[in-house]
């Protein structure tokens, strides 16, 4: 009776090992697909397609996208990266993952990638991503899947190519190839407000974009876009980032998104401004 019992435990205790199994292997499949977000306070990016995030993955979406173009990369480098941040994470900036896995692109600090807190950084994680991929030689005309495969090693090397559409829709918006396509609607408590969320928006183009010229004080600040697209790409950037760094409103060409309408309408209050892209933070409480 007691040799029974055991096989029948035993015979329990597999069952459940290979159902464990058989959803770790299909979370991977499938991706974070399933984790996307439609949310009150979610993001909505129409370009040629259309794409729905929370917040934190639209902002990171935005800095891996201009991290890209500062490294002076070509578009298909930003798809690559952003399909494989999709993939790896869901565009979350995760604390843990398999193994000592870490951040937006799941690196690994044993594999030299960096200290856990430099692969948290989302700037110092993109930079790592495209260094790697750079060095891929041909990536430029490879499938994104296996160009991503052959920065990340994955288990599941065909898992990259099912985000490629969402990353091509992305990336088309965050460099500034439409225009009024990334809508945020955020909350009515943003993280920061005046003069941190100035500071904290100038430090981000900076980073993000390599500029210093952006002119900022307690209500706002104003980025000289004298190129259409880079106005667009600096516009879509903001919004992408409003919520974390307290943006209200903002402004480019002939449209205004605002925090109270979550989306981008026609200026009508007075004239445009072709050549900056104006940013209103939350003032202080």
């Amino acid at each position: 009776m007691r040799v029974r019992t055991r096989a029948v435990v035993a015979g329990g205790v597999v069952v459940v090992l290979v159902a464990v199994v058989g959803l770790w292997v299909l979370a991977r499949q499938v991706g974070d697909k399933l984790r996307l977000p439609v949310a009150d306070r979610s993001c909505v990016v129409q370009a040629d397609g259309r794409v729905v995030l929370d917040g934190d993955q639209m902002a990171n979406a935005a800095t891996i996208a201009a991290i890209g173009i500062q490294r002076q990369l070509p578009e298909r480098a930003v798809v690559v990266a952003l399909a494989t941040a999709f993939q790896e994470s869901g565009l979350r900036n995760l604390a843990g993952g398999d193994r000592d896995s870490v951040g937006l692109f799941q690196q690994r600090p044993s594999q030299g990638w960096g200290t856990p807190a430099e692969i948290r950084d989302p700037r110092y994680a993109a930079n790592k991503f495209y260094a790697a991929l750079a060095k891929v030689r041909g990536w430029e005309r490879m499938r994104v899947t296996d160009a991503a495969q052959k920065v990340q090693r994955s288990a599941f090397p065909e898992a990259y190519q099912k985000w490629s559409d969402e990353s091509a829709v992305l990336t088309r918006a965050l460099l500034g190839e439409a225009t009024g396509a990334v809508a945020c609607a955020v909350g009515p408590y943003p993280t920061m407000r005046g003069q941190a969320a100035t500071l904290a928006l100038t430090r981000g183009l900076t980073l993000d974009w390599g500029l210093s010229s952006a002119a900022a004080d307690l209500t706002g600040l104003a980025v000289p876009a004298p190129d259409p697209r880079d106005g667009w790409r600096y516009a879509h950037w903001l919004v992408s980032h409003a919520q974390d760094h307290g943006v209200k409103r903002v402004r480019f060409g002939e449209l205004e998104w605002t925090a109270r309408a979550g989306r981008w309408n026609k200026i009508t209050d007075d004239r445009p401004d072709q050549a900056q892209v104006l940013a209103e933070v939350f003032a202080d409480a």
